[in-house]
């Protein structure tokens, strides 16, 4: 496979024209379900080529291109993510393309040190303004945000009946799933990440938080970015950056953004909808987890069209590895620690500032 994919993507860019200045190519770890990253040393700045294994939002090869350079055309205007440089359309080299995008030099996100600086990373995306309504496609901007987020869930969920889980562990997602609440309060949308655990930042020499993962960007509600980078199920999830918070720490986390947004507590920012994007935001990942167990034994899509959880696509070390952490988040003790941690930060928050 690797030297199969360094002489494809090769092929992909003599065939764009943008073969010339590129001195070498050099596959990196595998450490992602959804891309394959190589980096090109080149005249001038470097590149990553991000090619795609599957599309996590099920779109077809052309269609996940076009919103993935939408993600970063528009994160890249809050200054913490890589530029886009071009797009190698699906071709027979490549039948899912690729995006080429500027290359990050830096170490993986070191917790809790580096909450503040990806708080604030997170802050400069949030703050950018919001186009006209006509103007949000391709991304995803549903009129009401938590209700889509929760129509996702649902969908989800419907995967827990196919995972083979611990009965008790079902029984507490699924009483879960029925305390999110239908409404909630007025807040506005945002471009938002919705993939923005530790593990998708690197820091730089100047101590910039990165964010380089940026596929599923959409117009929604900050509190989902917020929970995604502090979440056990996310600061304990990439081997690099892996770490447990405690409550106090995910507390100042929350409250160096709103800092940066120069904002108070508001409905924005409100503990009930902070509170309650973290539970829809840990149970969006702990239904993905039965997804992945439902799915990951499956045969690769040959069509390469859409969503394809096969652990055909990667390689065996990182199929190893969310199969243990998938595993890990899917016990009734950790599913206890991380309602136990919601209510330990809901009387935290309400202490801090109200």
């Amino acid at each position: 496979m690797p030297n199969s994919l360094v002489a494809r993507l090769q092929a992909a860019l003599s065939l764009a024209g943008r073969h010339h200045d590129i001195h070498s190519i050099r596959l990196m770890d595998d450490t992602g379900l959804a891309h394959h990253h190589l980096w090109l040393s080149r005249d001038g700045d470097d590149w990553v080529a991000r090619l795609p294994k599957q599309s996590q939002l099920g779109l077809d090869a052309q269609a996940n291109l076009t919103y993935q350079s939408a993600c970063f055309a528009r994160a890249s205007e809050s200054g913490h993510t890589p530029m886009l440089q071009d797009v190698l359309p699906p071709s027979d080299a490549l039948p899912r393309g690729g995006l080429l995008v500027a290359a990050i030099r830096g170490r993986a996100a070191r917790l809790p040190d580096d909450l503040p600086a990806i708080a604030e990373a997170l802050a400069g995306l949030h703050a950018l303004q919001m186009p006209p309504r006509a103007q949000r496609l391709p991304l995803h901007a549903p009129d009401n945000p938590w209700s889509a987020v929760c129509k996702e869930i649902e969908t989800q969920a419907r995967w827990l009946a196919e995972a083979d889980l611990d009965p008790v562990v079902r029984k507490s997602i699924e009483a879960e799933l029925n305390a999110l609440p239908d409404t909630l309060p007025e807040a506005e949308s945002k471009l938002i990440s919705f993939d923005a655990h530790p593990g998708n930042f690197l820091i730089t020499d100047t101590g910039q938080a990165v964010l380089v993962d940026l596929e599923k960007c959409r117009y929604g509600l900050p509190g989902f970015d917020l929970a995604h980078a502090s979440l056990y199920t996310s600061t304990t999830w990439d081997l690099n950056s892996r770490a447990v918070l405690e409550v106090d720490e995910v507390v100042e986390f929350y409250r160096h953004w709103q800092r940066a947004m120069g904002e108070e507590p508001s409905a924005q920012s409100s503990r009930a909808t902070l509170l309650a994007c973290r539970r829809a935001m840990w149970l969006w990942s702990l239904t993905w987890c039965a997804k992945w167990r439902a799915q990951h034994g499956k045969t690769r899509d040959a069509s390469v069209i859409g969503e394809d959880w096969s652990a055909e696509l990667s390689s065996d070390a990182l199929v190893d590895h969310v199969r243990e952490r998938v595993e890990h988040y899917l016990t009734p003790s950790i599913i206890e620690r991380v309602k136990a941690e919601l209510s330990d930060l809901n009387d935290a928050l309400a202490q801090s500032r109200e």
